[in-house]
């Protein structure tokens, strides 16, 4: 039988020490897990540790989910099954995070035909970098969805004292990252049900 539930994989795009994407990435998490028929499931790329753009070639040239090297293949496996994606994203320098490009860029097919949202923090609520990462999705062929979570600096400021896994400060987003979900949601129905 067929598994008709939804799997979004939350990211962490950043791997600095001290870093705040873990925060909002543990709250949406928590707030797509109460979603029924959602199975979320965390990819935090500090703790995967991928290899620098390890593969010999193209990636888009890999058919059979070997990139020749086994954190690697065990991230495309990750990323193949699931459905839909939330990209919790830094901004750096009016961009995202070199970890976050070298993620997307080091595997190709098993982010085709998928929806990708995105929660930003940093100047401007992360706007810019995100803005960037809607180009590689599309070039990814991945459908990047309007609505975003642009974390303001009154909310990172509250997270940053919170302790980790305290949804409290991002009640003033709430609202946000609800139709966020439901546009994310949506698209992986009807990707998954193409696919």
């Amino acid at each position: 039988m067929e598994n008709t539930n939804i799997k979004i994989a939350v990211i962490i795009g950043s791997v600095r020490e001290g870093r705040f994407g873990d925060k909002p990435a543990a709250w949406i998490l928590g707030e797509a897990k109460k979603i029924a028929g959602v199975e979320a499931e965390l990819i935090d790329l500090k703790e995967i540790k991928l290899p620098t753009y390890a593969t010999g070639g193209y990636p888009s040239a890999v058919q059979d989910g070997n990139y020749g090297n086994d954190t690697l293949n065990a991230f495309a496996k990750s990323i193949g099954e699931a459905d839909a994606f939330i990209i919790v994203s830094p901004e750096y320098n009016h961009g995202y995070s070199s970890a976050l490009k070298d993620a997307l860029d080091s595997i190709y097919k098993e982010w085709n035909n998928k929806p990708v949202a995105f929660i930003g923090y940093g100047s401007v609520g992360g706007a810019r970098a995100i803005e960037q990462l809607r180009e590689v999705a599309v070039e990814l062929q991945m459908a990047p969805i309007r609505n975003a979570v642009h974390l303001p600096g009154d909310v990172y400021g509250a997270a940053m004292k919170a302790p980790l896994g305290d949804a409290t400060p991002f009640a003033p987003v709430a609202e946000k990252a609800t139709g966020m979900l439901t546009q994310l949601l949506w698209w992986a129905k009807a990707l998954k049900a193409a696919r």
